[in-house]
């Protein structure tokens, strides 16, 4: 397929299903092909402006899209603290929307608020990228897991992904869990303290989508049947109670131990920060993707920009 061949021009992408299967496949072999020759790109979106506006804190995600959209020859502005913004004097996020829409081709918006990007849609008059809101999606997360997926295990079909850590309020995890489940043959495996299981929500939608699922509290005794092991940090930001926190944080930790137990051809993923759930010890391990993911992640970002501002 010619990565023009689908248009995605003024579109929202606020969780993973608003994209098609053959929407993601276009938007992965476009990444592709920026990573082949990354020059012929360079100035694709020159004279368009990304606004990232992010209420809630972030390195990796934050800094992809401003590097995204600088490599694609566009200009970048926005916050990285809602203090930095009107928020702090009580602006609603309707009328904030509405006034950075009006500077901008496209923003990009983070928001500890469920939801909240998709009220901003209501009020934009520029396309609107969700970045994280709350814990329920994060679907540029989820093309980059995908990127690093296709890149590393050849497609998205017939794998065996071991879901670890804080599986509750994971957004990452919800939404590459949806995202997979559209591909044939892949099969979940949920391993979590009962705590932070994954959520009703999401084994409905697997359920209804026939996706084959089971859990596990222990990642040694499930570590060798999997593809992909899909690492995530217990989030301090998501509970209310710091006594909880403090009991479940270190409940998974991947070490050279556990990765003896692994196949040789299994990888890593983690969608960072990473705290202490994965040893730097593993980081020497050739298994170990979740720096190639960063990289992915940055590329992924440049072909959606580029799509969805109507510059390819």
């Amino acid at each position: 397929m010619c990565y023009h061949d689908l248009m995605l021009k003024g579109m929202n992408l606020i969780k993973p299903s608003d994209l098609t299967v053959a929407e993601i496949d276009e938007l992965c072999a476009l990444a592709e092909q920026i990573i082949v020759d990354p020059s012929s790109f360079k100035d694709v979106c020159r004279g368009k402006i990304l606004a990232t506006l992010f209420f809630e804190p972030s390195t990796r995600t934050r800094l992809s899209f401003e590097a995204a959209m600088l490599h694609l020859g566009g200009a970048v502005e926005g916050f990285s603290d809602a203090m930095n913004s009107s928020t702090s004097k009580g602006e609603s996020l309707a009328d904030t929307i509405r006034t950075v829409s009006s500077y901008v081709d496209v923003i990009a918006m983070r928001n500890p608020k469920e939801g909240a990007a998709l009220l901003a849609t209501k009020y934009a008059s520029c396309p609107i990228i969700n970045a994280g809101d709350g814990a329920h999606f994060h679907p540029t997360q989820t093309l980059t897991d995908m990127l690093t997926i296709r890149a590393l295990k050849g497609g998205f079909e017939d794998h065996t992904i071991g879901f670890c850590g804080d599986l509750k309020f994971g957004r990452t995890v919800h939404s590459l869990a949806e995202a997979m489940s559209r591909y044939k043959a892949n099969k979940y495996i949920f391993i979590s303290p009962k705590e932070l299981q994954v959520p009703e929500f999401i084994t409905d939608y697997l359920d209804n989508a026939g996706v084959q699922y089971t859990t596990a509290e222990r990642l040694e005794d499930v570590i060798g049947d999997l593809d992909i092991l899909y690492m995530t940090r217990v989030q301090k930001e998501r509970f209310f109670n710091e006594q909880d926190y403090i009991r479940l944080k270190d409940s998974y930790i991947l070490d050279n131990a556990k990765m003896t137990l692994a196949r040789k051809n299994m990888i890593v993923l983690h969608p960072l920060p990473r705290v202490n759930e994965i040893a730097p010890e593993v980081d020497e391990d050739p298994r170990a993707a979740y720096f190639k993911q960063v990289k992915f992640g940055m590329y992924i970002r440049m072909a959606l920009i580029a799509k969805i501002t109507g510059a390819i």
